[in-house]
């Protein structure tokens, strides 16, 4: 996935109302900027995070930048658009790229199915199951290189889970694939003391038979890409509420 235009630089002043930020660019002018996250972005909004913001002219966006990155002192990078997972996944699965899913030739994005849902990516291949395929955008790290999900309490993604046990139940394949969108991880994990009911749901999916795969991204001031799949630790038990 290849960024629209190139990337501008500049460093965070503050993220509020979810979906809007103030940035002061290299050049030293102040710019409010989208921000395509509506989670918590927990140690990603921090004041004077290096920052890359992607620039519009469309006439029909009421903001001119869009902020995509996040330039860590270290090198490593994470990405910050809830959005942009889902494109990078998709063209991962055309390019038959993730292992698990290569035997799969036709990928249809955001079918209807369960209760007035529609999947990420239904796959589907003579001879093969159809695979039920959920994405969940990953930039949360607490600890070492463990990524973490979710950064706050998401009831939809615990639905997302229920939905996808029930596709298995009906002979289907089900995977819920988390993408980290950073490239300082090397393992993933759930994150239950932020969402104990996640994690429920979590372990219940897994043993009705729910895939659970995770990739990590390479990614730069071009674009964001699939990378590597990366371990994922086993749910021995959610806490109690």
């Amino acid at each position: 996935m290849r960024f629209q235009t190139p990337l501008v630089p500049g460093r965070l002043i503050r993220r509020y109302n979810r979906f809007l930020s103030d940035v002061r660019l290299d050049s030293g002018d102040v710019v409010k900027a989208h921000c395509p996250n509506p989670g918590s972005m927990m140690g990603l909004k921090d004041e004077g995070l290096k920052v890359w913001l992607e620039p519009n002219d469309d006439p029909k966006k009421k903001l001119k930048y869009g902020w995509r990155l996040v330039e860590f002192d270290n090198g490593h990078w994470s990405g910050i658009d809830t959005s942009i997972p889902n494109r990078v996944v998709k063209e991962a699965l055309i390019a038959r790229q993730i292992t698990e899913l290569a035997d799969y030739e036709t990928v249809r994005p955001e079918v209807k199915y369960g209760e007035n849902s529609r999947v990420d990516f239904l796959l589907t291949q003579a001879g093969l199951p159809d695979a039920y395929v959920e994405v969940k955008n990953v930039h949360l790290l607490r600890q070492d290189d463990w990524a973490e999900f979710p950064d706050s309490v998401t009831a939809r993604g615990a639905k997302h889970l229920d939905e996808l046990s029930k596709m298995v139940d009906g002979g289907h394949r089900a995977v819920m694939l988390y993408l980290v969108q950073r490239t300082d991880c090397a393992r993933f994990k759930l994150a239950p003391d932020l969402d104990p009911t996640y994690a429920r749901a979590f372990d219940k999916a897994r043993a009705a038979g729910v895939e659970m795969l995770c990739y990590d991204t390479k990614i730069d001031v071009h674009g964001v890409e699939i990378g590597r799949a990366l371990p994922v630790a086993t749910q021995l038990q959610a806490p109690a509420d």
